[in-house]
């Protein structure tokens, strides 16, 4: 079962790593440790595919990384950010529903896209070019600088949150063209990614 381990995928483990260490931060209450971790499991997910392209791989080790890679993301960009969510809501039964939902179309869409990609690369080489929806690692992004904007305006993040993790996990299964960043748009999300780790420092107590 650990037949398919090679480098190609060390970095996706190392994001699943960040994830479960932040969903027991924000169980816990540390709210902005667990969006640090949040964050660095994106860092994580951007590059996998890159390192991933450095080495020719087998159907078998594409299908892998395909799988491996989703199922990570259902940990990182599904479980935390539902589960800061919920900290932040004080564990009332709507905004729990709301957490549950928005884990559940997270799941959804990821076993879609499972589906998906298996099935692009049987008939092309080489990376996908857009998305269809969004993808559910932009909550890596959208979640930490939301979160703490609102804390740095004095907003009742605990009201507002889990109506804005609603709106994310419906774009999730909207089917709307979404082309995927090379070189430059990766640069810009980084710089991005840097700014809501200011967000995050500045407005999360």
């Amino acid at each position: 079962m650990i037949g398919y381990y090679n480098y190609t995928v060390i970095l996706t483990y190392i994001g699943t790593f960040f994830g479960f260490l932040g969903i027991t931060f924000a169980w816990n209450g540390d709210t902005k440790t667990a969006l640090f971790c949040l964050i660095a499991a994106g860092f994580c997910d951007m590059f996998d595919g890159k390192i991933a392209s450095t080495r020719v791989r087998t159907q078998e080790e594409k299908r892998f990384g395909i799988q491996i890679d989703s199922l990570s993301d259902v940990i990182c960009f599904g479980v935390l950010p539902a589960s800061i969510v919920f900290g932040c809501s004080g564990g009332k039964l709507l905004y729990t529903s709301i957490c549950a939902v928005y884990m559940l179309c997270a799941l959804i869409r990821l076993a879609w896209f499972n589906v998906d990609e298996e099935k692009r690369q049987t008939k092309e080489d080489g990376c996908r070019e857009g998305y269809l929806g969004l993808p559910v690692t932009t909550s890596a992004l959208l979640v930490p600088f939301f979160m703490g904007l609102g804390n740095i305006l004095s907003l009742p993040m605990n009201k507002i949150s889990p109506w804005a993790l609603l709106v994310v996990c419906a774009l999730f299964l909207t089917p709307f063209r979404l082309k995927k960043p090379k070189t430059v748009g990766k640069i810009i999300m980084m710089i991005i990614g840097a700014g809501c780790l200011a967000v995050v420092i500045i407005g999360v107590g």
